[in-house]
């Protein structure tokens, strides 16, 4: 058997030292996925929160297959937000920035602020595989979102994919908020309440669904509540909870 040639053997150590700092270096997601699956991935943002069980209700939007653990969003890396200011309420993007803040805080995700876009909630085009979309926020009527129609002050929610280790965690997600709801007088006067209902639907986003029981968040129909009850709390601890993808 003939040996490689000195010259040969040179450019296949030159080839794998550049292939080696592209996975380590390459600013992707693609290669933010290589670098997880040999062991190369960065640590969680935020520490993750301590889950209790104080006796509330919750529900997850979506499982694993197979199982009742929660679908979430990969905790080492940030949940990238944009929000389209489009016919938005003065004082919006002030409210979302808290509502986003408060969603951390119980979950330990990390959020990351992207700036504005025009780009529409709900309207992602498809995602490739192995990569992610910035969570998009924003306003609307129920003539662009039909959802809105009736007492319906917001709809949210997330997309999933699975991950090289059969695992399905959340790559993109949307909120559109009620124009007719959210207007900067209504925001004036009841400031906790406009964003109770930012976080409910935040909370879909990251992975939890409606309950029937009133004392909670995420129950399908607000009676007052205007933060967490111990249900979403849990459940929200839950969802933050999983192991990097």
């Amino acid at each position: 058997m003939r040996g490689l040639s000195f010259n040969t053997a040179i450019s296949i150590v030159v080839t794998a030292v550049i292939v080696t700092m592209v996975v380590l270096f390459l600013p992707s997601s693609p290669m933010e996925s290589v670098r997880r699956t040999l062991g190369l991935g960065s640590e969680r943002g935020l520490p993750a929160r301590p889950v209790e069980d104080p006796g509330g209700i919750f529900a997850f939007a979506m499982t694993q297959p197979g199982s009742a653990e929660p679908v979430g969003w990969d905790p080492c890396r940030p949940v990238r937000c944009r929000v389209n200011p489009a016919n938005g309420p003065d004082g919006g993007a002030d409210l979302i920035a808290r509502a986003v803040e408060r969603v951390s805080a119980a979950t330990g995700l990390t959020f990351e602020d992207e700036g504005a876009t025009d780009e529409r909630p709900f309207r992602a085009q498809f995602v490739p595989l192995g990569t992610d979309r910035p969570v998009v926020i924003g306003w609307g009527s129920p003539a662009e979102f039909p959802e809105l129609a009736g007492d319906i002050a917001g709809i949210g929610g997330g997309a999933a994919e699975e991950g090289v280790l059969g695992r399905r965690y959340y790559v993109t997600g949307a909120v559109a908020l009620d124009t007719d709801v959210f207007t900067t007088l209504e925001i004036a006067r009841r400031p906790q309440t406009m964003e109770a209902i930012v976080l409910h639907e935040l909370a879909h986003v990251v992975g939890l669904d409606h309950v029937n029981e009133p004392t909670e968040l995420m129950a399908n129909t607000n009676n007052g509540q205007i933060d967490f009850g111990p249900g979403d709390r849990e459940g929200l601890a839950r969802v933050g909870a999983l192991p990097c993808a």
